[in-house]
């Protein structure tokens, strides 16, 4: 049974920094493509970021770009991704997402993805 545990949201002020972390159970994630998503209140999922299985390509949605790291630590089987100068618009709960694949491609459609985690809030006050 493959499980994604999210933790490390919270409640930071706006210019500060979390980093959430991504344990997946079941699955070795180097075998997938790893994602995070975020949904705010109201609105749809949408993606933040996905790294590679290889770890060699990541993605980025544009609001994020130079703000947010997606990484992986393989000996850890944990993916992490680093959130520096958070805004009031980063504000939402966020997701990691598993993706089966050969390749080295990596996705930023919620469709693409096969399990998710729980979530994890991440508010930053302004």
């Amino acid at each position: 049974q493959v499980q994604l545990v999210e933790s490390g949201g919270g409640l930071v002020q706006a210019g500060g920094s979390l980093r959430l972390s991504c344990a997946p159970s079941g699955l070795t994630f180097t075998n997938y493509v790893m994602g995070w998503f975020r949904q705010a209140p109201g609105k749809e999922r949408e993606f933040v970021a996905a790294i590679s299985r290889s770890g060699f390509t990541t993605s980025y949605t544009d609001s994020v770009k130079g703000r947010f790291a997606i990484s992986g630590d393989s000996a850890k089987n944990t993916v992490y991704l680093e959130m520096n100068s958070l805004h009031a618009e980063d504000t939402a709960v966020y997701y990691c997402a598993a993706r089966y694949t050969t390749s080295g491609n990596v996705y930023n459609r919620p469709t693409e993805y096969t399990y998710w985690g729980q979530g994890t809030q991440v508010t930053v006050s302004s």
